[in-house]
């Protein structure tokens, strides 16, 4: 118990290696995420003002949105940059040698280097999965207006799932701006037995799951015998909304954690296969928590060793690594987007790659 309780406690040492770490973290956001802005604003200024957007829904709608998603999307890859900036420093200045000459172990050494991953790990935690989504509502739509019109949602063709027990609905395409879908078709069965089946011209989405059917027929079937019926115009109920269907390949991002755990467990139910990405953003929450310390133990075991390439050397193997994070990342969620890999694996392959070389780093770690 006591060992634990020591464990727990920080010294002076610790404490500074955690301004250190979190201070150089911070530093890197401002100076990274700060050359981001400045290069997207030159990429999008024409079109801010082509579009008439104004200086407050570029501030306040874009911008105060742009830097807190970015920087928590990225903000594994700060850590692990941050991590071999100080620790390089460090090493370069003798105080690694010293703290391990002094009968501190790199074990021993990591405890502050964990503590302050931990900081970071709840903080991306709880703002990526509970914070950042709404924002990111704001700062899409402000994107749809005002920068690519082609990404809000427009519509989809060739649209089919199970709205009920025994029910499916079938739409040949769907216009999201008039809200109305044509070629519709909702089929009943009972134990595999078609017994009605309802095909209309056009469908229209009113409100509160209300659907308007227009210039439809009706087939009841009864064994042999079919009975059939026609109609101009009929109000119908079903439990579904345009955006249950239509989904644009931002809409991920705008659903905080429980949300997205909800929509993929009802979208399953209704037998839609589009929810890959949705899957991968859910489970790329959870990973970015767990990478934050790989890549610390990373960062350290490369840079607590002084070189003779100094600082420069272990940065650049930083970048090398990092770019590997990242191909790793885009690499995996493609394979899972386009059906060839488990949503769960993809988001996990780039740290279980890490994980790997963060052991055997780890024990080549000086001491």
């Amino acid at each position: 118990m006591k060992k634990g309780n020591d464990f727990l406690k920080l010294k002076r040492l610790d404490w500074y290696i955690i301004k250190k770490f979190l201070g150089t973290y911070l530093f890197m956001i401002v100076l990274i995420i700060s050359i981001a802005v400045v290069f997207d604003i030159n990429e999008k200024i024409d079109k801010f003002m082509t579009n008439n957007a104004s200086l407050q829904g570029i501030i306040f709608d874009y911008y105060l949105n742009f830097i807190p998603y970015y920087t928590n999307l990225f903000s594994p890859l700060f850590v692990f940059l941050a991590v071999i900036f100080f620790t390089s420093k460090m090493a370069n200045n003798s105080e690694i040698i010293a703290i391990l000459s002094n009968g501190i172990g790199f074990k021993r050494l990591m405890k502050p280097y964990m503590a302050s991953a931990l900081v970071i790990a709840i903080f991306t935690f709880v703002f990526g999965s509970y914070l950042i989504p709404p924002a990111n509502a704001t700062r899409i739509e402000f994107e749809q207006n005002y920068v690519d019109q082609r990404k809000k949602k427009t519509g989809d063709r060739d649209i089919q799932f199970k709205v009920g027990p025994g029910t499916i609905v079938y739409f040949g395409n769907f216009d999201m701006p008039s809200n109305t879908g044509y070629n519709f078709s909702i089929d009943h069965f009972d134990s595999l037995q078609l017994v009605s089946r309802l095909t209309a011209q056009s469908i229209k989405y009113d409100s509160a799951y209300q659907w308007t059917i227009r210039n439809y027929q009706i087939r009841d079937f009864d064994g042999l015998t079919e009975t059939i019926t026609h109609g101009t115009s009929i109000d119908t109920t079903l439990h579904i909304v345009p955006n249950d269907f239509i989904i644009a390949a931002t809409d991920q991002q705008m659903m905080t954690s429980p949300q997205l755990r909800q929509y993929v467990r009802s979208q399953k139910e209704r037998g839609l296969g589009n929810i890959q990405a949705f899957q991968i953003e859910y489970h790329n929450r959870i990973a970015s928590v767990f990478s934050a310390f790989i890549l610390t133990i990373i960062g350290a075991a490369i840079s607590a060793r002084k070189v003779k390439g100094g600082m420069g050397l272990n940065i650049g193997i930083g970048l090398a690594l990092s770019m590997a994070y990242i191909l790793f990342m885009t690499i995996s969620s493609t394979f899972a987007v386009k059906g060839g890999m488990s949503p769960f694996i993809a988001a996990w392959v780039p740290n279980i790659i890490f994980i790997g070389i963060a052991a055997y780093l780890y024990k080549r770690a000086p001491n």
